[in-house]
């Protein structure tokens, strides 16, 4: 039997006391004076008066309690080849001695720090250095556009940048040192130092008085016995800042707190995730994501777990079966990824052949989260993998799960197209836009009643008035996440899309979620995405868009009606869905979320920018080059 109705009673009878209770999980230099104090900050503020260091609580506290000899991170890249571990120990050591070197080059604690990295040990090498100095850490994407990168510069203005002479993707090598170069010269801010680790398959040029090369730099310290002690901050001072980007506007600085960030992930790792001390946990994110932030580097070394930062993908590196390699190679307990991934591992290896030339007797459960997981592609990894799937749901503000099944308190019964329930700390609504609460079972903005729980985002850096615009003003003591769906009659939440992507057909309020599951149970379509697109006749109509599994040769034509009569039989004409299109891939971010957003404004006609996050830019050429053939990219939509 599941314990958590009664953890999530205890949670809502008294929240300060769950959360205190929590806290004695963390090693703090001083204890709060108070759990939570609802006088401060934008909605109040938690484990006020506490002292602590994250890198210390990450590192040091295993290596005194005996785990020194324990692997801590394991690097695993199958496009460089390498495979290589660092135990506690020997983490902890590189994490000092870096630290030593940024103090060496005068960064103090509340300095600011980009770390411009690949997948490589050194970016979570870099997050823990900074931390273990009280130095405020903001990772960019490795690879992304120099005027990109200047505006975090601008914004946040680091002293210093960590990166590497390139990235290595499937087929390409990226240098990065020209993308950094160009990017100084467009900011007014100037980073003073840049740090580079020069990768053997790109050597970069150093500009002389600025950069240095990350070897030379961390071999000195070594021989000089040189290693930073963990400096104390106070438990509501910024760990780091990530920026979030969509397709418009500057990006928001979300900032995420030492003390109250500790508390929620390690809670998290045990509750949620069910990983116990010493067991193998693989996030397959990158660390440009808040899931490589909270689930490859701190979340696994708070609870003294092995974690795996792995560079590489689900398929083409080599082959589908990739994944299966990792988790049979490294014994992987538990796994976090998206479901696009898992779309792509389907589409690829329909019959899960793959999976079973490995051993993955040591795999307990899949956890998917960053898009919807739509049932299909839930009901194939359940039936090859043999292990519970569990979709769950949140956001780089919160920086850990909004809802989710938590297998550590028992895991409770799926239900397709439920993230399951929410977690103790979020005390979740739906409401309509005048900001009533709606009947279960009705679709409306999901909310959470403020406060927000322990880990969430106090604020966007040196930005409260966006933060309350962005996040607390559309419903009075909520904070909106921006996304639409319901809550049933047993509490499982359904997270339909996000607000913008409920659209409006002839007066009826429709979710392109919903037609996606729908279109995701043709048996010949690996993926797919529905979006709405401007109608003169009926205010918006839905288009969809589908790529089709491995070895399928059909005529599209005839797939394309197969899906549109799909649609009308389930959801019904109300739907209009009329136009689905083939395509070879979708445009994602490097996440694997698919850019509604940018498609819609290509199918509108729309002025758009190429987004930051893409994974591959040629994708949306070959979208438009489509939707044109068609006769697809027109504001005038009357009578279709």
């Amino acid at each position: 039997m599941s314990t958590y109705a009664k953890v999530y009673a205890d949670w809502k009878r008294c929240p300060a006391k769950f959360w205190g209770d929590a806290a004695e999980e963390i090693d703090w230099v001083k204890p709060a004076t108070k759990v939570f104090d609802p006088h401060l900050g934008e909605y109040g503020r938690w484990f006020v008066g506490a002292e602590c260091n994250t890198a210390y609580n990450c590192l040091d506290r295993h290596v005194a309690a005996g785990r020194g000899k324990q692997k801590a991170l394991i690097y695993d890249s199958p496009v460089t080849k390498t495979v290589k571990s660092y135990t506690y120990a020997e983490l902890t050591d590189e994490v000092a001695t870096l630290g030593a070197v940024l103090q060496d080059l005068g960064i103090q604690k509340g300095d600011r720090v980009i770390v411009y990295m690949p997948m490589i040990p050194e970016a979570a090498i870099a997050m823990l250095a900074c931390a273990r100095i009280g130095a405020i850490h903001s990772v960019v994407f490795g690879g992304f556009a120099a005027n990109e990168l200047a505006t975090r510069f601008d914004d946040c203005q680091p002293v210093a940048v960590l990166t590497a002479s390139c990235g290595v993707e499937t087929a390409r090598i990226i240098p990065y040192k020209p993308l950094l170069d160009k990017a100084i010269e467009l900011a007014a801010h100037k980073p003073k130092h840049c740090i580079i680790v020069q990768r053997s398959m790109e050597k970069a040029s150093l500009v002389a008085g600025r950069d240095h090369d990350w070897a030379t730099l961390t071999a000195d310290a070594k021989k000089l016995g040189r290693k930073a002690e963990c400096v104390t901050v106070a438990a509501t001072d910024p760990l780091y800042i990530l920026y979030t980007s969509g397709t418009t506007g500057a990006p928001k600085g979300v900032v995420r707190d030492n003390g109250g960030h500790m508390v929620a992930l390690k809670w998290t790792m045990k509750n949620h995730y069910g990983i116990d001390p010493g067991e193998v946990f693989w996030a397959a994110s990158d660390v440009g994501w808040v899931v490589g932030h909270s689930y490859i580097v701190y979340a696994p070394l708070l609870h003294g777990a092995t974690s795996i930062l792995y560079e590489g993908k689900p398929v083409g590196t080599p082959d589908a079966g990739a994944f299966w390699r990792v988790i049979s190679e490294h014994k992987v307990a538990a796994m976090f990824t998206a479901p696009t991934a898992f779309r792509a591992i389907k589409r690829d290896d329909p019959n899960g052949e793959f999976i079973k030339k490995y051993d993955l007797s040591a795999f307990r459960t899949l956890f998917l989260a960053g898009e919807r997981a739509d049932p299909e592609t839930i009901k194939w990894a359940e039936i090859h993998l043999k292990v519970p799937v569990l979709d769950h749901w949140w956001q780089t503000e919160t920086g850990w799960p909004i809802a989710g099944n938590p297998v550590g308190l028992g895991t409770l019964p799926v239900k397709y197209g439920s993230p399951t329930v929410p977690m103790p700390g979020y005390d979740l609504q739906v409401l309509n836009s005048e900001g009533d609460e709606v009947r279960r079972g009705e679709t409306g903005t999901l909310a959470i009643r403020l406060p927000l729980p322990p880990s969430c985002l106090p604020t966007l850096w040196n930005n409260d008035a966006r933060f309350r615009s962005s996040y607390l003003s559309e419903f009075k003591g909520y904070y909106t996440t921006s996304d639409a769906g319901y809550i049933d009659q047993d509490g499982y939440v359904f997270v339909m899309a996000r607000t913008d992507d409920v659209i409006n057909v002839a007066g009826h309020r429709l979710s392109t979620g919903q037609m996606e599951e729908v279109v995701a149970k043709h048996k010949d379509v690996g993926e797919c995405a529905v979006i709405g697109v401007a109608d003169q006749l009926k205010g918006q109509i839905p288009m969809g868009f589908i790529v089709l599994n491995a070895g399928v040769n059909r005529s599209a034509k005839e797939i394309e009606s197969e899906v549109v009569k799909l649609v009308r039989d389930e959801i019904g004409p109300v739907a209009a869905f009329k136009q689905v299109m083939t395509v070879q891939r979708l445009p994602k971010t490097r996440s694997g979320k698919i850019l509604r957003g940018t498609m819609r404004a290509i199918a509108d006609g729309e002025q758009w920018k190429m987004p930051a996050t893409i994974d591959d830019p040629a994708i949306l050429d070959e979208i438009t080059g489509v939707m044109d053939t068609r006769g697809m990219i027109s504001k005038e939509r009357a009578g279709s």
